[in-house]
């Protein structure tokens, strides 16, 4: 620990070893060692984290896991060179070591013109509390009281629910300084906490598993424990007696904890590693009609309690409300400030990935979208990684039901669903509002007009 740092150190009632000054003292430490040898630009970034872990199996302890964690992390320019080094000892010696190897580094490494630290007028210099972190004293018999809970009503759905893969209750808190020499210093604390099961069913030895979980910056926006595994235990009980189809070109309709992932291909393909490298199926997509008409994808970075929620990117860039995608058409793509400069363009703040993304929807629910659909196929889960980001294939295998005059008529298994991103996303036909925001894209189910599923 720097002498700095062990001055400030937390109060006694948090479990964060060092107060939040004391992460800025250190982040500043870091810097002014960098230009005292040499360094002509740098930025640093201090971390401290702790969690717990609770997983119970079939009633019983199955694991208890701790984490605690604190880091450093320099990264040095010299010119158009670029160096980076790391270390877990906040003493004064360790800090002075990490700087010297990141700036070793940055002396063999090759020039290049794109390396560097953000724009000045881009960083954020105001920002608001997003509140973003929430204690949850939670003692391990209380994680254990969940876990038990939760895993019992996912049993009690239905007799044949036999097994289980456990029950798991976290929490995760930690807080952070991001400074570089522009003069930026920033930091926040936040949380997030969820409850997980995964039940097993046996039907006559054809067996299913199906899961549910919440999750949240807050304890209190948790489901209850209890209401997990019951959704858990009908998520699999609804699974067994599955079926394979016949290969068949019909409609497909993604449940919208599923229909995430394809928000996420969309924003691989346009992301600037993946432009600037020429390994996406959207490049110089800008301005051009990817989606239905319908569809507007807007980035919602200042949500309270948001899961993705920042008031600035991992270079201190300011992060603004904006439309991604309007009307189908791609309004901007995800750049950091290298990957911008690569493509001739500006940082979006968006280092580090994707904030809130909000994905207009219609008026149906999961019901009205399969009266809609009439006949097709609702895929409730995904397997495998068949997406070829720089031709936009899409084959992956899937489960879920089969749908017949509106209605789920038995449950699916062992099929694949192909097809192309370029023309699924056009075909969109309909978005849901049972929208899913567990995560950092807030997507209803997702209904494509055609799809092949191959089957037997």
């Amino acid at each position: 620990m720097t002498d700095t740092a062990a001055a400030t150190l937390a109060d006694p009632a948090t479990r964060f070893p060092l107060a939040a000054n004391a992460l800025a003292a250190v982040a500043s430490q870091v810097l002014e060692a960098a230009q005292a040898r040499g360094a002509t630009a740098a930025e640093a970034e201090v971390s401290q984290a702790f969690g717990l872990s609770v997983t119970v199996r079939k009633g019983e302890v199955e694991t208890i896991a701790y984490n605690r964690d604190k880091g450093i992390g320099v990264t040095i320019y010299v010119g158009a060179r670029r160096g980076h080094a790391s270390t877990a000892d906040f003493s004064s010696a360790a800090i002075e070591d990490a700087v010297t190897k990141a700036l070793t580094i940055a002396r063999y490494t090759a020039e290049d013109d794109c390396a560097g630290l953000a724009d000045p007028a881009l960083l954020a210099r105001n920002w608001a509390d997003l509140d973003l972190y929430f204690p949850w004293e939670l003692s391990v018999e209380e994680a254990i009281a969940l876990g038990r809970e939760c895993e019992a009503a996912a049993l009690a759905v239905d007799q044949r629910l036999t097994n289980s893969e456990g029950a798991t209750v976290s929490l995760h808190e930690g807080e952070f300084a991001y400074a570089n020499t522009h003069g930026f210093c920033g930091g926040y604390a936040s949380s997030r906490h969820g409850v997980y099961c995964a039940v097993i069913g046996d039907d006559d030895g054809a067996m299913q598993r199906e899961d549910w979980y919440t999750s949240a910056r807050s304890p209190q926006d948790l489901e209850p424990a209890a209401r997990v595994g019951r959704l858990a235990g009908e998520r699999t009980a609804r699974r067994l007696g599955a079926r394979q189809l016949q290969t068949v070109d019909c409609a497909v309709l993604f449940e919208a904890p599923v229909a995430t992932g394809l928000i996420g291909h969309y924003v691989n393909a346009s992301s600037g590693g993946s432009l600037y490298r020429k390994s996406s199926f959207l490049l110089d997509s800008l301005g051009q009609q990817v989606f239905a008409p319908h569809v507007t994808i807007r980035e919602e970075p200042h949500l309270v309690r948001g899961q993705a929620s920042a008031p600035f990117d991992d270079e201190g860039v300011a992060t603004r409300p904006r439309d991604v995608v309007r009307d189908g058409v791609v309004k901007g793509y995800f750049l950091g400030s290298y990957s911008a400069r690569k493509l001739g363009l500006v940082s979006t703040g968006n280092a580090g990935g994707n904030h809130n993304l909000v994905i207009s929807h219609g008026s149906d629910d999961l019901p009205g979208l399969l009266r809609r659909m009439g006949r097709g196929v609702l895929v409730t889960e995904l397997l495998g990684q068949g997406v070829n980001p720089v031709t936009g294939d899409y084959s992956r295998g899937a489960a879920g039901y089969w749908v017949e005059d509106g209605t789920i008529a038995y449950p699916v298994e062992e099929i694949t669903i192909a097809g192309n991103l370029r023309s699924m996303y056009r075909d969109i036909v309909a978005i849901g509002n049972d929208v899913d925001r567990r995560g950092s894209r807030h997507c209803g189910s997702v209904l494509i007009g055609a799809m092949t599923i191959a089957g037997n």
